[in-house]
């Protein structure tokens, strides 16, 4: 079986308008990794020009496609390559310095799929955020019958084995909660790993309310048996 090393993983960094971010994460990440995909869903900045010059293989979509779509972009774009694949926000929210964590993990576990966890630590995040992390955790929890502490970190990495899963995702936000249903229903093993919890003052692009309720209905389709 394919180790997870610097070699075999690829970070896929989903962005959109990051140029003050994107390419300190970039650099990061390289201290880590051989290999960074970006993917620039169309941003109305210099995302993609800074991204490039720190040295990131970019691909920028002609339209906003929303972080699932460029997601799924990337591992069309990486698949044959790698046998890992990070998952990582690209404004500075999950820290580079932690990348070994999910390298050891997978290692010594040989999960399918490694999570963050910034559940150990949540002095640092909004209320808003927690509350609503804790409540869609517990019930995605039940829906995969084990207990996942933390299901809407996007800091994550996936084994190539779960590529024709990821691919069902959505293409929006609940990216990240379909991977965890669809992970969890097929079988295979999640894994969590202790993450730092950073947050800025920039405005974030989740919308705690109307994410909520999408998230809801994405349970509503596997509660009813509509889901894989």
């Amino acid at each position: 079986m394919v180790q997870a090393t610097r070699e075999t993983v690829c970070a896929i960094i989903p962005a959109f308008g990051e140029e003050q971010f994107i390419g300190g994460v970039v650099r990061g990440v390289l201290e880590h990794l051989d290999h960074v995909l970006v993917i620039d869903d169309h941003s109305p900045d210099q995302t993609a020009q800074v991204a490039r010059e720190a040295g990131a293989e970019v691909i920028r979509h002609s339209e906003n496609l929303g972080k699932g779509a460029a997601i799924k972009t990337g591992l069309g774009k990486a698949a044959n390559r790698f046998g890992f694949f990070l998952f990582m926000d690209g404004d500075g929210q999950h820290d580079p310095v932690e990348i070994p964590k999910f390298l050891r993990k997978a290692t010594e576990t040989q999960a399918h799929l490694i999570v963050g966890n910034r559940m150990r630590n949540v002095a640092t995040m909004p209320a808003i955020r927690r509350w609503t992390n804790k409540f869609m955790s517990r019930q995605i929890s039940k829906l995969c019958r084990q207990e996942l502490p933390d299901s809407q970190c996007g800091y994550r990495m996936a084994r190539s084995e779960l590529l024709p899963l990821l691919r069902d995702c959505s293409d929006g936000f609940a990216f990240e909660t379909e991977c965890l249903l669809l992970t969890a229903r097929n079988g295979f093993q999640i894994e969590f790993v202790p993450v730092r919890t950073i947050y800025r003052d920039e405005r974030s692009k989740i919308k705690p309310m109307r994410d909520t309720w999408r998230y809801i209905s994405v349970l509503a389709k596997y509660r009813s048996g509509c889901g894989r």
